[in-house]
């Protein structure tokens, strides 16, 4: 958004430009200046304001900042939700837990002195039945209990090899997935929370605070602009007879009042279209009404000493100021 000054003022400067002689070796112009516009990117209330009109900053100075709450509370549960993924990865990497494989290992020893009691017991049915004291259907019952027993020993020595395995592949690439998820929140809702407050992106002098503390800023609405001194520049207006003498690059002299000597500027635009001091008709007789807009911009240490709004005059031959 550019600084303009009153379009009275403005056919004013045009008037002049226009009326000057063909051999003028001055043109009438004024400064003006293109201010950074630093918005709020969150909506909310502001709750400080580190500038007023007229400061000078540098670049990173605090500006403003809003409400945080919403933020500050986002950033406390995505860290919990982020710690909670994190945790149940560890766990399927890990395997069960130590006093859970303790547990599985002592089924496993019972197991395994069934087994061996049913073993013993078979022994002995097999001895009595050769003697004939017993029927060989009690052979037929010890060997079944040892085949049980067998069996229940087989079934804990697995159990017991799980328990010291990680998740599975697909369980644990499904938790890597979660953690990343939870990170990427985290970082999200971080960058809210630092949004909900400003710092200056250039050095220049404040120029206007459009909110004040209490009020409520949307997002995209600019609450400070500032002036940075490479944004200052001089507009002035050429008569058709002189605009040969001008070329993007040229150095000008500007001249303003209480200036102690003309400040350099780079002619950046020349418009390409040719303007009127009204009321004058197009003709031959008044072609030297005819006027273009063009552009310098003076070096950044050199715009201190100019003001938007600020009335100049531009010599084109610098060698002769």
């Amino acid at each position: 958004m550019n600084l303009r000054i009153h379009p009275v003022s403005f056919l004013l400067v045009a008037f002049l430009s226009g009326c000057q002689p063909a051999g003028e070796t001055r043109f009438q112009g004024y400064v003006e200046g293109e201010p950074v516009l630093v918005a709020a990117q969150q909506s909310g209330q502001l709750t400080s304001l580190m500038v007023r009109r007229g400061d000078a900053i540098k670049t990173g100075m605090p500006l403003f900042s809003q409400d945080q709450a919403t933020e500050v509370a986002n950033v406390s549960q995505a860290k919990a939700q982020l710690a909670q993924t994190q945790a149940q990865l560890r766990n399927l990497a890990t395997g069960k837990r130590p006093p859970e494989i303790a547990a599985i290992a002592a089924q496993l020893r019972d197991a395994e002195a069934k087994r061996k009691l049913s073993a013993e017991q078979l022994d002995r049915q097999q001895v009595l039945v050769a003697k004939g004291f017993v029927s060989a259907e009690s052979i037929d019952r010890a060997r079944t209990q040892l085949a049980r027993d067998q069996a229940s020993v087989s079934q804990m020595q697995a159990q017991l090899a799980t328990a010291h395995l990680p998740g599975r592949a697909d369980e644990r690439a499904g938790a890597r997935a979660l953690v990343s998820a939870s990170q990427a929140a985290l970082e999200q809702s971080a960058i809210r929370l630092d949004q909900k407050s400003q710092r200056s992106p250039v050095t220049g002098l404040v120029q206007d605070i459009y909110y004040r503390v209490g009020e409520w800023a949307a997002p995209g609405q600019p609450v400070v602009s500032i002036l940075p001194a490479e944004n200052i520049k001089v507009r002035f207006f050429v008569p058709e007879t002189r605009l040969g003498e001008l070329r993007a690059g040229q150095t000008v002299g500007i001249h303003c009042d209480g200036c102690d000597a003309p400040v350099p500027a780079v002619v950046r635009f020349i418009s390409a279209s040719a303007e009127y001091t009204p009321p004058v008709l197009y003709s031959e007789k008044n072609r030297h009404r005819l006027v273009y807009l063009v552009e310098a911009w003076p070096q950044p240490k050199d715009a201190a000493r100019l003001h938007p709004g600020q009335p100049v005059s531009v010599s084109l031959d610098v060698s002769r100021q």
